[in-house]
């Protein structure tokens, strides 16, 4: 078995969602689930099928998107992992909609920070063994930070008051 680690590659504050399913059916059920949520965000979604021809499957409405998606399902090569970029709308919007797709098994990570991804590798083929989601915590949020960080959630409309 063979260790290696995948970076996400993607513009610095794009918001993205890495999962696991289990059907080649999961590339419309997640452009479906996305657009009944959330018309207007502009997504592209790769999905890297297992069997078979084990093509990169696409789908999306942005095209910019698309070939983001493409790129980073093609790095990964890992069966039935799927990928989501997305603008216009946060991962917090459309996760428990995407969570509650039937093909879709676990959610690895939904975020916009630097991110890598731990492949494992055999004969057979490849899997994702976890995820590095940003950088290393540094301490313990104090009364500024806390301030700091309900000032954000109210800025982008996460909270009213």
């Amino acid at each position: 078995m063979d260790l290696t680690v995948v970076r996400i590659e993607k513009p610095e504050e794009m918001n993205f969602i890495l999962g696991h399913s289990h059907f080649i059916k999961t590339v419309e059920d997640l452009y479906e689930a996305i657009v009944q949520t959330n018309p207007a965000m502009k997504f592209g979604i790769g999905f890297c099928e297992s069997s078979g021809p084990a093509l990169v499957r696409y789908v999306g409405n942005d095209e910019r998107l698309i070939e983001i998606a493409q790129k980073n399902a093609m790095a990964l090569g890992a069966g039935h992992s799927f990928l989501i970029f997305m603008e216009g709308g946060f991962p917090i919007s459309i996760l428990n909609t995407i969570k509650n797709v039937s093909e879709v098994c676990r959610i690895f990570c939904a975020t916009a920070n630097p991110t890598e991804v731990i492949i494992a590798e055999t004969e057979q083929g490849r899997a994702i063994l976890g995820i590095v989601d940003g950088i290393k915590t540094k301490g313990i949020e104090a009364d500024a930070e806390i301030s700091s960080r309900k000032e954000l959630l109210r800025k982008i409309g996460y909270k009213l008051s």
